[in-house]
């Protein structure tokens, strides 16, 4: 599957389960596919949604840092990718 580079982790809530996410390029909607690859993460995750100051939102461009939720862990510093 073709992907394209969409941000970085910026920290792991381990208890909310919850991935902070620094947008750096293109748009993060609710409803995309992402995949969060690190040293030993390897997540692929459709968005179910996304939080802005911990409003609902639907989609978040760059520049944002961003909350969502992840069943799996991840770390920071794993790079986020948008499926195409």
């Amino acid at each position: 599957m073709p992907e394209e580079e969409l941000g970085i982790i910026s920290h792991w809530f381990g208890h909310l389960s919850v991935a902070a996410i620094k947008v750096t390029s293109g748009v993060l909607r609710v409803g995309d596919t992402i995949h969060i690859k690190g040293h030993t993460t390897d997540v692929t995750i459709k968005v179910q949604t996304i939080q802005l100051n911990h409003q609902d939102v639907q989609e978040a461009p760059v520049g944002s840092d961003v909350g969502i939720k992840v069943a799996e862990h991840v770390r920071q510093h794993d790079k986020v990718y948008k499926v195409t």
